[in-house]
């Protein structure tokens, strides 16, 4: 009987929102009517307001009955479409079928064309806010909900698992170091309170350093694959097969998982009921989306923009992030602008396509993503590891701790929050880890400093001309090769080396940027070019490179002595045998800076030349080689300063000492995973849990 009344009550509480939500939808209708010269809801020669209060009621209930039938067959005949182009022909389809609906009450609703699409998007807004604030104290309608947001509305409810073993949700936060989460996190009235609240409820928060190459090509692939050897940097040239690798450029993002699962001999974290989403690598997982390395597969559950179609498959959410994303334009000009005026210094350029770039990741990217992880935790998978850049790419060009990667890191706090009520909701326990591949360190631009790049600086070491020369604007920033993926656009082919240039016809030095970090490569020099080499084709280019002071230290092999790093005068550190002539040039990047440029110097494809910008040790400000207010790629600063943020109910990361390397990462995911495989939870907890976290 309790049953049988519990079961009346659902179904009078969905009539009744139902009827809000219809209701609410009526009145979007009429007022738009009257502010709307080209939108009318009554007959020419005028009628009642009750007559255009009824036109409007059954526009409405058949504009949402075609949003129920109708929509998600037309998302699903468009998935050949680009992702961001769908998310423009929402917007059409969704004016088609309000005029559409204005069609089913004749000679009444009139429309232009343009105007239906506004009124088709303002409805559908109105409409979704409704039901969202409806359900709030309403868990069964909260998680259909969240299954919509996650485009699972029509899917049948994840099986219970026969063991309720937890699954674990890994959120990568790109670009957070350390310290910048604990400020964050700390006061009174936290930055980020939901993930202050975690740490309350005793989440432990953990360093990692990462490797000496501190972006997320490197770490992330270390993170997913257990291995990230031969990835010297964030881009560069290969003399065995003449190219150049660029670890957000989907091909060659592909090749560098597939050399990580031949020399692990594993398909990687992900490989047992796992899904990758907005990650440059998949990890093994068997559903990836927004996944750069199979951005141009079409295999089932690897299509790399397969998330989008699922987010886009409610309107609602197209003209909610169309809207958000016009408001991230704004902001941006408005604060580039006040920066510009404000005589703000360091400051980089932020025109151009900067301004779309930022809305992406900042929007689009973050909401796919996170709607994405909800439709896996509500489907109950095992594991889950999902990136947001968001946070990255503002840095690059606001700084790490400027005002506006504040407002993102208020923003980034909303999806955890969204993702613990998904957890809630799950058919399973979760444990929800946090963690960011790398930090961010902040400086002048090398060119703004110094008044020349470091490709300038190696052509006048190099004896070579500099005038007429282009400055390059590279960027290491990941949401650019997402947003190209996303186009369904082709990737950038790598710039070849410039041949014929010197005396002779020889090929010119290959000078590459990856934050602070920079690589030279002399492609007519088989091999690894050594230092007498070097010396002997170009013999001032070692000194004024050492001795410049932009540049901390510069990597080169020695004939001898093997590995050695050069620094300002005339300073050595021989790596192999530790023995230091002069002051040390590793000395102001830290203890682990030694052991971390001899993992490096030992890469099959470690370059010729790697340099590594001048730090400041008590700022840890940095010369970024690129055209990047926050940066990261090499050592110095805050950048090679991580977090890890796991539940109490994991074992800690190290027993002591400092945990070091992506790969040493790598195998503390796998450990967690294995914990929440053997333990088996109890279900009282885990829904007593669910509605702490509510």
């Amino acid at each position: 009987m309790v049953r049988r009344m519990g079961r009346w009550r659902s179904a009078g509480a969905a009539l009744l929102r139902v009827s809000a939500v219809w209701a609410v939808a009526t009145a979007t209708l009429v007022v738009l009517s009257l502010v709307l010269p080209a939108f009318r809801l009554q007959s020419a020669d005028g009628d009642s307001l009750t007559r255009v209060g009824l036109t409007a009621a059954l526009c409405a209930g058949f504009f949402g009955l075609l949003n129920a039938l109708v929509w998600p067959w037309l998302v699903r005949a468009l998935l050949l479409v680009p992702a961001l182009a769908l998310g423009s022909l929402v917007f059409l389809l969704n004016g088609a079928l309000m005029l559409l609906a204005l069609s089913a009450v004749p000679g009444r609703g009139q429309a232009g064309a343009g105007t239906a699409v506004v009124v088709a998007a303002a409805t559908s807004v109105a409409s979704s806010a409704t039901g969202a604030f409806l359900v709030l104290r309403d868990q069964g309608a909260t998680r259909r909900r969240l299954r919509r947001m996650a485009g699972l509305r029509f899917g049948r409810p994840a099986p219970v698992p026969a063991r309720r073993t937890a699954g674990v949700v890994f959120l990568q936060l790109d670009g957070i170091g350390y310290h910048v989460l604990r400020e964050a996190t700390a006061g009174e009235r936290p930055l980020m309170p939901t993930v202050a609240g975690l740490l309350a409820r005793g989440h432990r928060l953990a360093p990692w350093r990462t490797d000496w190459s501190s972006q997320t090509g490197a770490s992330q692939l270390g993170i997913l694959h257990g291995s990230n050897a031969d990835v010297p940097a964030f881009r560069w040239y290969e003399k065995e097969t003449g190219e150049v690798l660029v670890s957000n450029r989907p091909s060659s993002a592909a090749t560098l998982q597939r050399r990580a699962q031949l020399r692990t001999g594993s398909p990687g974290l992900l490989a047992e009921d796992g899904a990758s989403r907005g990650n440059l690598f998949t990890g093994g997982a068997g559903q990836a989306a927004l996944v750069l390395s199979v951005a141009a597969r079409r295999r089932a559950g690897q299509r790399s923009r397969a998330g989008y179609f699922a987010y886009f498959s409610d309107p609602a959410h197209a003209a909610r992030t169309a809207g958000a994303f016009v408001v991230e334009l704004v902001r941006e000009i408005c604060q580039s602008t006040r920066a510009r005026l404000a005589g703000v210094r360091p400051r980089v350029r932020r025109a151009g396509l900067y301004p779309l770039i930022r809305a992406f990741a900042t929007v689009v990217q973050r909401d796919v993503v996170t709607a994405a992880v909800v439709g896996d935790i509500l489907n109950g998978r095992g594991a889950v590891y999902a990136d947001l850049v968001a946070y990255d790419e503002v840095a690059h060009h606001s700084g790490p701790r400027g005002r506006d990667t504040r407002q993102v890191l208020a923003r980034l706090d909303r999806c955890v929050a969204l993702i613990l009520q998904a957890v809630a909701h799950a058919p399973r326990p979760y444990h929800l880890v946090l963690l960011s591949d790398h930090g961010q360190s902040q400086g002048p631009t090398f060119a703004a400093a110094f008044g020349h790049s470091l490709e300038e600086l190696v052509r006048i070491g190099c004896g070579r001309p500099v005038a007429g020369v282009p400055r390059r604007e590279e960027s290491g920033a990941e949401a650019r090769g997402v947003a190209r993926a996303a186009l369904h656009r082709p990737e950038e082919p790598a710039e070849p080396p410039e041949r014929g240039a010197e005396p002779g016809g020889a090929t010119a030095p290959v000078v590459l940027a990856s934050g602070n970090l920079g690589v030279v490569a002399f492609p007519d020099i088989p091999g690894r070019a050594g230092r007498e080499a070097v010396e002997r084709r170009y013999p001032a280019l070692l000194r004024s490179l050492a001795e410049h002071p932009g540049i901390g230290f510069v990597l080169v092999d020695d004939e001898r002595h093997g590995p050695v790093v050069l620094g300002a005068g005339g300073a050595e550190h021989h790596l192999a045998s530790g023995k230091v002539l002069g002051a040390d040039p590793l000395l102001p990047f830290g203890p682990g800076a030694a052991d971390a440029v001899r993992r490096t110097a030992g890469f099959a494809n470690c370059p010729d030349l790697v340099v590594n910008s001048a730090c400041d040790p008590e700022s840890g400000a940095v010369y970024a080689f690129e055209e990047q207010l926050g940066c990261h790629g090499g050592l110095g600063g805050e950048q090679s300063l991580a977090f890890l943020l796991a539940p109490p109910a994991l074992s800690p990361p190290t027993a002591e000492g400092e945990l070091v390397g992506a790969e040493a990462v790598h195998r503390v995911l796998r450990r967690w995973l294995a914990e929440s495989a053997a333990a088996d939870p109890d279900p009282a907890a885990h829904e007593a849990r669910g509605a702490d976290r509510l």
